[in-house]
């Protein structure tokens, strides 16, 4: 399963659902890699890793098709290991800046969706982090990917801008990978309390968009989280949060596991932790 995170807005929770989701996946036992396909590198920072070591990552792959270095390395080589079991990430950093209009002048949109095939040799699950816009690397991830999520922060800007990006990937769909299944709308940041996010998502529901459940609950622990470099589920495993993404795996995935249990079990310690919580809706 090649799985795409994506919306053209910043600063919606992208590199987070992403590695979160990775994560859990690696925790449940299968094989997964993370794809950064940002030059910001958030995912491979959050990861542990630094795209500005030599490791070959993202840029190194996509240099291999405008000139002849590293022409000589298996899509399963540029794949880092992490200090998490089962996880992996091909790391990103600023240099994809520097190259991408190489690579649009060059029509080498569809080579990222053969290196993911041929990665899924190795792995059971590929997760992809895409930049805030649709320029070539979003665009080669949505060429690339079976499944596509879109973060959704209940910002009033986000929800505008979502109605544009469902025509931009209904017509890449029609043009480029009429196989990609929008999953659903991911509900970032959600605070139940505030008026703002409930009234957000219900227009969106109303309009007719799958929104997906569990909500992810705004908290000062995915701050924590990322500082860290620890993805929650290796960071607090019995936090409310973890299993809200769990149980937003488990959907996905289809396993059909209940998490109730164990998001009851955190309710006292999100209590608390909302207290703390600033506005973010």
């Amino acid at each position: 399963m090649i799985r795409v995170i994506f919306n053209r807005k910043g600063g919606v929770g992208k590199s987070t659902i992403a590695c979160n989701l990775a994560a859990v996946a690696a925790k449940k036992g299968k094989k997964a890699v993370l794809i950064d396909l940002d030059p910001q590198g958030n995912s491979t920072a959050y990861l542990g890793q630094n795209g500005k070591d030599n490791h070959i990552g993202m840029t190194e792959f996509f240099s291999s098709h405008i000139s002849y270095k590293y022409r000589d390395f298996k899509p399963v080589e540029y794949v880092r290991k992490t200090d998490y079991e089962n996880l992996g990430v091909v790391s990103a950093n600023a240099e994809l800046i520097d190259i991408e209009q190489k690579l649009v002048s060059r029509h080498k949109i569809y080579k990222l969706k053969e290196f993911l095939k041929a990665l899924l040799n190795d792995y059971d699950e590929i997760y992809i982090d895409t930049p805030p816009a649709l320029n070539f690397y979003s665009l080669s991830a949505l060429v690339a990917a079976d499944r596509c999520l879109i973060p959704f922060d209940c910002d009033v800007f986000s929800r505008e801008a979502l109605f544009d990006l469902m025509a931009s990937i209904d017509e890449v769909k029609e043009d480029h990978n009429p196989d990609l299944e929008v999953e659903g709308i991911v509900v970032n940041q959600f605070q139940a309390r505030a008026n703002l996010p409930t009234a957000s998502v219900n227009e969106l529901k109303d309009k007719g968009y799958k929104i997906l459940e569990p909500y992810i609950s705004a908290s000062i622990k995915i701050r924590e989280s990322h500082e860290l470099a620890k993805p929650m589920i290796f960071f607090q495993p019995k936090h409310k949060l973890t299993a809200e993404f769990v149980a937003l795996y488990e959907r996905l995935s289809g396993s059909g596991h209940s998490t109730d249990n164990m998001i009851r079990a955190s309710e006292v310690e999100s209590e608390v932790e909302s207290q703390e919580v600033k506005e973010v809706c």
